[in-house]
């Protein structure tokens, strides 16, 4: 029998590798989406569209109001940038105030009830836009909280907290995904679509998919 593990599944063509590679690993995947007050529900549905495609044992959607905080352009009635440098040493103003750490909270505690050891997401520490929750650092301390946090912890288990994408460019995540048969065009990256679900082109997601499907020589499924 396969072991579960919770992945954090957000509709990104990221989210959807690492599930995929988790899969491959041999685990039976409890997908958790989380309804953070994002600005547009699109992402939502890919990411049912992704479950379903990967044949998720579990769908779990949780309702998590980070509109509230506010504080970031994904949240709030701020300006998505557009073409701004990738290389910017800046943290964007589309990173959401502790995000990750309420994400992985969520998953560690879904992880306890189903008896799942394994958390997987889909960060990026070479291709991403300045985010200080996709720093290995920052996985390692999760894990070390999980430790002392949990009852299973504190009873000896040891939670991972696995990244398989981390050191990888958005070129080699593509080829992978390729290579085990994912279908992008299920994905959204933008942050800025229109109502129509029609990306916008130059936010910095969208940029660095387009340059990577570019580098990785790959025609990108969803017409972008």
């Amino acid at each position: 029998m396969s072991s579960p593990a919770i992945v954090l599944l957000s509709g990104g063509l990221d989210s959807y590798t690492a599930a995929a590679m988790a899969r491959a690993e041999g685990f039976s995947l409890y997908a958790l989406t989380v309804r953070y007050g994002q600005r547009h529900a699109l992402e939502l549905e890919a990411a049912r569209r992704v479950a379903r495609d990967l044949g998720v044992t579990k769908h779990l959607e949780i309702a998590v109001d980070l509109a509230g905080i506010g504080g970031s352009a994904l949240t709030a009635d701020l300006e998505v940038p557009h073409d701004r440098p990738l290389d910017a040493p800046d943290i964007p103003i589309t990173y959401v105030p502790a995000r990750n750490t309420v994400f992985l909270s969520l998953a560690l505690g879904w992880a306890e009830v189903v008896g799942a050891r394994d958390l997987f997401l889909g960060v990026n520490a070479l291709d991403y836009s300045g985010y200080p929750d996709c720093r290995p650092a920052f996985l390692e301390s999760f894990e070390q909280l999980a430790a002392v946090a949990t009852k299973a912890g504190v009873e000896g288990a040891r939670f991972r907290v696995h990244a398989p994408l981390l050191e990888m460019t958005k070129a080699e995540i593509i080829r992978r995904g390729v290579a085990l048969g994912l279908d992008y065009g299920l994905t959204l990256s933008c942050y800025d679509p229109d109502p129509a679900g029609r990306p916008c082109g130059a936010c910095d997601s969208c940029r660095l998919r387009a340059r990577g499907f570019e580098q990785a020589g790959v025609r990108d499924p969803a017409g972008r």
